[in-house]
């Protein structure tokens, strides 16, 4: 796993916090997905539109496409 950008540090730290080695697809995906999500709101140089790619074996694969807004929705609950 890993993170790109002036978030990162604050993607991290999610990702830390929730990873398992036994993670599935989704759940690895959900993780990813929040772990942006806190970092666009902790990091004023992120937001606007979100690619995430999954790496695989074969090349990389596009999971989602988001704009920023639409992950506040899903994830603000969880701001601590």
């Amino acid at each position: 796993m890993f993170s790109t950008g002036s978030g990162r540090n604050y993607a991290y730290g999610v990702m830390d916090t929730g990873y398992r080695y036994d993670l599935t697809v989704p759940e690895a995906y959900a993780l990813a997905q929040r772990a942006i999500f806190h970092a666009t709101h902790r990091d004023a140089y992120s937001g606007g539109t979100v690619n995430m790619y999954h790496m695989r074996e074969t090349g990389w694969i596009k999971v989602s496409q988001e704009d920023v807004g639409e992950l506040y929705h899903r994830f603000a609950s969880e701001k601590n």
